[in-house]
Parts: structure tokens; sequence; C-alpha cells
């Protein structure tokens, strides 16, 4: 199945010159959804993760279902201020300014095996900063994985893990 027929291109969203690959079009067609999480769990299984982290908010929708398909647990990285009771935050740069993401307390053990999973990889930067945030709970991130990449912005030069995705659009 080519699951790039299911990805709808929007152009000029969220702003002018932007191409937005909208992974929703995926979602309401339940057998290429089906297909993906399969494709995502023959990639992932391999590294024996006890728990799979989805970075906001599309990234919950990879990795929520691929957890429980390989039957280990789900956390969420979210941005700062989204989580309740104590949590654990890491601060990174941003083209234009920063930006800061969160872990709750408690979720991630020191040594657990850890995927770090989102919809789409574009520069880079959340998914590498995702990964610093799980390594200061004392976690060992194992991989990262995504949907899409936009391999023409080159984000997986930013990452120090194994990355696999299922589709790449390279410009």
């Amino acid at each position: 199945m080519n699951l790039k027929e299911h990805i709808r291109h929007i152009p000029d969203f969220p702003k002018p010159g932007i191409l937005f690959y909208d992974i929703s079009t995926l979602l309401a067609h339940p057998k290429a959804w089906h297909h993906a999480i399969n494709q995502l769990a023959e990639l992932v299984a391999p590294y024996k993760p006890d728990i799979l982290a989805g970075i906001e908010s599309r990234g919950f929708l990879v990795a929520a279902p691929l957890a429980l398909q390989l039957d280990v647990g789900f956390c969420m990285i979210r941005k700062k201020g989204k989580l309740p009771g104590k949590t654990y935050s890491h601060k990174y740069e941003l083209e234009y300014g920063t930006d800061e993401i969160e872990l709750a307390d408690g979720l991630i053990e020191p040594g657990q095996r850890v995927i770090i999973l989102d919809d789409l990889l574009a520069t880079g930067g959340t998914m590498s900063a995702s990964v610093e945030l799980i390594r200061s709970v004392g976690a060992e991130v194992e991989a990262t994985a995504c949907l899409i990449e936009l391999s023409f912005l080159k984000g997986r030069d930013r990452l120090d893990v194994p990355f696999h995705t299922l589709m790449d659009y390279e410009s």
C-alpha cells in the first residue's frame, strides 16, 4: 500500500510558503491507518521498548495505538504548562527564539528503553529536544520514528539515535 496516497498536501498552511503534510486523511482511512501502525510496529518492536513517548500533539495519535499493539506503555511529551503535577522540562533553541517541552514525573523510570514518535520530522529540533528530555530522567532512547520525514530539511542529522520513517518527501 502506498501510504503517500493518503497524505493530503495543504499549501500556505499555517503561513504562506509552507506546504503542510496532513495526516488526517490517513487517519480517516482505516486500512491505510492500520497498515501504517503495522509498519511502525515492525520498525519499533526489535528495539524491545518499555514505553513509547509521543510528541504533542499528532505524535500522540501515532504512539498511543502503537503502544497498544506492542503491549507497552505510552507517555506524552507536551509543551510547557500542559501537564499537571511535577514535570521534567527541557528548553531548546528554535530558529527564532526558544521553546520548552515537558514530561510528567513518574512515567518513565531510569534505565527504561524508550522510543520517541511524532507524525513528521522536519528540522529535528523538537525530536532532538525530546531525546534530551527523556535522557534527563535516566532512560535510554533506543530510537525515534515518524510517519513522514521532510528529508530536504535534514532533521535526522540532529539526532544521535536511530531514526525510522514510513514516508520520505525530498522536496
